[in-house]
């Protein structure tokens, strides 16, 4: 087995400026009404305008929030950051309340499911459409499942080092190359956080209602399954049969990453094309391919980049290069306010810079599909004892593999401390340990324990999290410099939709067909 390269010169070598990495937070969540039921009101007013807000937006319905952090280099202000919005937010919602963890509340069904609507703007309509044809293809229900994204690069002083150690050109070439690395170690090793941070072992059963599964009871109201950690990461969760079966994403480098996404976007689906575009006036979804735009493609992380609007993404990323990565498997932790803690995101970061200095295998069939397997065992039966995963051919236990690659951590996390002068890497990393050799610590083996001893549902350990993340919330002081900085926000976001909207624009359907002529060059047909 070749797991990773013993730290050696080039982690000591990697300086205090190269390893201040910049990252962001997206944080969703469901507003639900005080009998904990989805909310059926439009986005608050006073947030502003979710079309052009910064930080305060809508994912897939008009009740799910979506809060965005800005890139800072600063872990503690990007957490002050997240925490003032969650203040805003709180108060803003009057008697609403934030559901604090991934799986969703009691719903009704999805005719009750608002979607997020952004005005009459061809912009505003294709985000619309957009999340029509999620609903159309997938259901309304799974798009309520709520999550926590990591967005996260390295600053320019870091590829410059790090070119240096390994003597070749701080290029756009190079750092594609290198984050593509990343990306498939992380993929390789994705059961991992999967394992230690899950956080949707159960579910409500109104989740389920009609659909398939291999669920148990846990009482009258919820199904689980004992060793579960993140269902949401499973095939109740963000998993796509029409994506697994026909559009295989290589990992190999930038370009064919870009072309296989852009076969997603222009190879049509016999299931989708049932649906049909148009009903009458209203669109039913985009176009009827295995992907609608790179944006669905469901994946644990992904190659990003800040497009100038009005661009083809993948047409942008292509020309411009990898600006940072997204992770997306990341349950809501419902044990913390925010969904997240700093001590999570120190781990991460750890995490990652691990996945680039490691060895990293090239893409094969058979490695990929160790990972989409070890990905569904950690997700179902994460915890089991002695279970077992598969490393290059060879069957591992999760402890075993796990307690590993931590070992091969020490040295990271030992060095990101020292030139900064801290200790948290190797506190969370020591914690992480502590899950790996006592399971219960993790966060799903928590929600199953407190619901079995306080003899409570799903949904009424969500609530009660719910509730008291909104009382800390509460008891916060909101500074007057705060409530102003979001009154302006909110104001300015107002003024740009109204400028949006009043711009002259094609059609809509013109508008549409320019956006999807973008991708044949980009796959060659």
């Amino acid at each position: 087995m070749s797991d990773a390269k013993s730290p050696n010169n080039t982690l000591a070598s990697l300086e205090k400026a190269a390893l201040t990495f910049q990252r962001g937070i997206e944080r969703e969540g469901l507003r639900v009404d005080e009998a904990g039921n989805l909310a059926r009101t439009p986005h608050p007013a006073e947030f502003g305008s979710k079309l052009s807000h910064p930080m305060i937006t809508t994912d897939f319905s008009e009740s799910q929030l979506e809060l965005i952090t800005p890139v800072s280099d600063d872990l503690a202000q990007t957490f002050t950051t997240l925490d003032k919005v969650h203040q805003v937010i709180t108060r803003g919602m009057g008697s609403e309340i934030l559901w604090a963890a991934s799986m969703p509340c009691v719903l009704q069904g999805d005719p009750t499911i608002p979607l997020a609507d952004y005005g009459e703007s061809n912009l505003g309509k294709l985000k619309k459409t957009y999340r029509n044809g999620l609903g159309n293809r997938y259901g309304r229900s799974m798009q309520t499942i709520c999550a926590v994204h990591y967005n996260f690069s390295f600053p320019d002083s870091f590829w410059s080092n790090l070119a240096t150690i390994e003597k070749t050109s701080n290029d756009r070439t190079y750092r594609d190359r290198r984050f593509f690395d990343l990306i498939r170690n992380f993929r390789r090793f994705s059961w991992l956080p999967i394992f230690l941070f899950g956080a949707s072992p159960a579910v409500c059963n109104s989740f389920v209602k009609g659909r398939d599964h291999k669920l148990e009871p846990f009482d009258e109201g919820s199904l689980h399954l004992p060793y579960a950690t993140s269902l949401r990461s499973g095939n109740l969760g963000y998993q796509s049969d029409a994506q697994a079966s026909n559009l295989k994403v290589s990992y190999e480098n930038l370009a064919s990453y870009v072309q296989s996404l852009a076969d997603g976007v222009t190879t049509g689906y016999e299931g989708y094309e049932k649906i049909g575009i148009k009903n009458d006036e209203e669109y039913l979804q985009l176009n009827d391919c295995i992907l609608q735009s790179e944006a669905e493609f469901y994946s644990t992380i992904r190659a990003k980049r800040v497009a100038p609007s009005g661009e083809n993404f993948l047409q942008c990323l292509l020309d411009e290069g990898v600006e940072y990565i997204e992770v997306r498997l990341m349950d809501l932790d419902p044990f913390e306010p925010l969904g997240i803690s700093q001590q999570t995101v120190r781990f991460l970061d750890t995490f990652l810079l691990y996945c680039l200095l490691a060895d990293s295998p090239k893409n094969s069939d058979e490695l990929d599909q160790e990972v989409k397997s070890n990905v569904t065992l950690a997700v179902h039966e994460g915890r089991k004892p002695d279970m077992e995963l598969m490393d290059n051919g060879e069957a591992r236990t999760l402890t075993d593999w796990a307690s590993d690659i931590l070992a091969q951590m020490t040295d990271f996390a030992a060095h990101l401390d020292s030139v900064h002068g801290i200790q948290e890497h190797a506190d969370s990393l020591n914690i992480q340990r502590t899950k790996i050799k006592q399971p219960e610590h993790t966060p799903s083996a928590r929600i199953l324990a407190d619901m079995k001893e306080q003899t409570i549902p799903f949904f009424r350990f969500a609530m009660n999290q719910s509730l008291a993340h909104k009382q800390t919330h509460l008891e916060s002081e909101l500074s007057p410099d705060t409530e102003k900085q979001f009154a302006d926000f909110a104001s300015q976001s107002l003024k740009n939709q109204a400028d949006i909207d009043a711009a002259s624009e094609p059609s809509f359907e013109q508008y549409l067909a320019d956006i999807l002529a973008g991708y044949p060059p980009l796959n060659g047909s």
